[in-house]
Order: structure tokens, then C-alpha cells, then sequence
């Protein structure tokens, strides 16, 4: 394991409290921390494979690694609300192909935790960025393709765009997603801000307590009603619900879509950062772009975002009644779309 001291917050630690203080009490045992940064592999990750650990920032981060070693790298970003599971068929396909397949929880997230009881339970867009290339450089990895969606295609896009050097290439769904306060401080039509019905919900203090005492439902409803074509059955949906377990979840959601509106504020170390993702960075690394002909979550049109992307590039509408969770709901237009775009590089 890579050990990494663990870092200060700058934020009120009465509004953190005040947005997640059951959250910070679990936290404050330790334990979930201690175990999970007590083996490399400690669990199986039902039937994914076996669960790692490995300190990264200010984070231990739990993920899954497939395939050989010494193939070309390729990681695999989740969403909200899903979990690693939604590349467990698109994992074994791209590990089949040769290369060494990385698939992390993201903070709030199955087993990873913050490594300090003090570090900020911050969900802005920059934080998890930094956490991916923590990630590399704890295990070593300087260059991969990246593939995600949702909030793992936005953390692709801004490591895409401010580290072109450290990706190969990029598979992201829904294209270009990085985002600025002040551009979601922009009222949208009103069709399109009913879509975003749970950010409005979220940004209320019954909103926090309504997502804590009922994650579970409110998130199989998120699936329902993002993939209204996907008919998932119990297990597929409780495999992946068990992440949302984690302690630190629902500061992590809540703080991310507060964040978003400027009603929470981020870190200070990330402000330079947000300023040049507010500019909307060109992407400039070979890029595939993805949509699913039956997304029923917010997401903008392709051709708004096509000319975010400068390399090489294309976009592929995956039909069939494909919803937002595209790896899990078609995992091998997914892989096939990673193995394209490593292909390009």
C-alpha cells in the first residue's frame, strides 16, 4: 500500500455536521477505515472478483483489479447511484483482450473511506478528479484509457482535460460533462428542470434526511426512472446496493449536488482547478463518446458538446432501449467502445 498523510479540511466543520452527522459519527470509529487498510485483498466483491484496497490521497480506495499486470491500463468509472457492478461484464471483456482492468469505488462509495476523521466529505467535480490520479500514482499506472459514466464520465472528462498526458484515451457517455457553478446557476426550460427534481430535493435539509432514512428506494427509483427500459430484477439491484452502506454516502451525494448550485462550498485547494474547468477545457485525447437511445436521466444533446473535443472522435447512439447505466445495460458496445478508442491512441 502507498501510505500518504492525511489532509486538513478547510470548510465549516459545523455545516459538515449539520449535513451528515451520522455520516461523520461512523466515520469517527474507525473501523471501517482500519479493516479496509488492513490487506491489499480483503474480500470478494460478490461475484466480481476479489476486493483491494490501496491508500490514495486522502482516501483508502476499495476496487477490483482484471487481467494481466503488464497489459495497457484501463479504468472504469461509476456513477450515482451504482457501484463497480456496473462493469461487471465489461471487465472480464477488456481483461479477455489483455489489458489490466481497474474498476474503483468512488468516495462515499462501498469500502472507500477517508483515511482522516477530519478530511472534508467534499463531492465537487475537481475532488474526485484528484482522486483518479491519486489512484494512478498509488498503483503506479501513468497513462490509461478512461471509461465512465455519469459521475465517473465527468471525473474522466476533467482528468482528460487538465492531464491529457496521463490518458490514452477516453470512452465517456453522455460526452462532455464538466460543469461550473455559475453555469448551473442559469434556470433551464421548465421539462428540463423537472428532470433534475432530486437536485432541488437534495439541496433542503428534509431533502438530507429523506435521502438517509430511505436510500435504498430513492435509489432503486433513480434506476428506475434513468433506465425506464431496463428491467433489472432484485438481486442485480441489491449486489449494488450494499455500497450505498457506506458512511460517508449521503455527505458525498448531498454535498455534490449542493455544490453544483452554490449552496455548499468546495475546498480551497480545488478553487484553481474549478476556475480553468469553467472555461470548458478542450478535450483533446482520442474520445468515443456514448448514448443509449432510451436515457431517461438529464444529459445534453451530442451536438452540443462535439466541438469540446478537439483529437480524434466519435460517437456511437446505442439503441435497443438503452438507458443511462450503459456498461451494465449493453457492457459489450461498452468494452467494444474501449477497445476503439485504445485502439486510437
Amino acid at each position: 500500500m502507498t501510505n500518504i498523510a492525511p489532509v486538513s479540511p478547510v470548510l465549516s466543520r459545523r455545516s459538515l455536521l449539520g449535513m451528515a452527522a451520522v455520516t461523520v459519527a461512523a466515520s469517527q470509529s474507525g473501523l471501517l477505515a482500519t479493516a479496509a487498510r488492513a490487506a491489499t485483498v480483503t474480500t470478494a466483491a460478490n461475484d466480481f472478483g476479489p476486493l483491494r484496497q490501496i491508500d490514495a490521497g486522502p482516501l483508502s480506495i476499495g476496487y477490483v483489479e482484471m487481467g494481466p499486470t503488464s497489459g495497457a491500463p484501463v479504468i472504469l468509472l461509476h456513477g450515482w447511484p451504482y457501484d463497480i457492478h456496473a462493469f461487471a461484464e465489461v471487465a472480464p471483456l477488456l481483461a479477455k483482450a489483455g489489458h489490466r482492468v481497474i474498476v474503483p469505488y468512488l468516495r462515499g462509495y462501498g469500502s472507500t473511506v477517508f483515511r482522516s476523521i477530519d478530511a472534508v466529505r467534499n463531492g465537487q467535480q475537481a475532488a474526485l478528479a484528484f482522486d483518479l490520479i491519486a489512484l494512478m500514482d498509488a498503483l503506479k499506472i501513468r497513462r490509461a484509457t478512461l471509461g465512465g459514466f455519469d459521475w465517473g464520465a465527468r471525473t474522466a472528462d476533467i482528468v482528460a482535460a487538465l492531464w491529457p498526458d496521463r490518458v490514452a484515451g477516453l470512452v465517456s457517455v453522455s460526452g462532455y460533462l464538466i460543469g461550473s457553478q455559475k453555469a448551473n446557476a442559469a434556470p433551464l426550460p421548465p421539462r428540463a428542470e423537472l428532470a433534475w427534481w432530486y437536485q432541488f430535493y437534495f439541496a433542503t435539509e428534509r431533502g438530507r434526511i429523506g435521502y438517509a432514512q430511505n436510500r435504498h428506494d430513492f435509489n432503486r427509483l433513480i434506476w428506475q426512472t434513468a433506465s425506464p427500459q431496463w428491467h433489472f430484477d432484485d438481486a442485480t439491484y441489491e449486489r449494488s446496493a450494499k455500497s450505498f452502506d457506506n458512511p460517508d454516502h449521503v455527505a458525498i451525494v448531498i454535498h455534490n449536488y449542493r455544490w453544483r448550485l452554490g449552496l455548499a462550498e468546495g475546498e480551497a485547494r480545488y478553487d484553481a482547478t474549478e476556475a480553468t474547468l469553467a472555461a470548458a477545457p478542450a478535450i483533446t485525447v482520442p474520445t468515443i463518446t456514448m448514448e443509449g437511445d432510451a436515457n431517461g436521466a438529464p444529459h445534453p444533446d451530442p451536438a452540443a458538446y462535439r466541438g469540446h473535443f478537439t483529437g480524434r472522435y466519435e460517437h456511437r447512439l446505442i439503441t435497443g432501449g438503452i438507458g443511462h447505466n450503459l456498461p451494465q445495460e449493453a457492457p459489450a458496445a461498452f468494452a467494444d467502445a474501449v477497445l476503439a478508442v485504445a485502439r486510437m491512441a
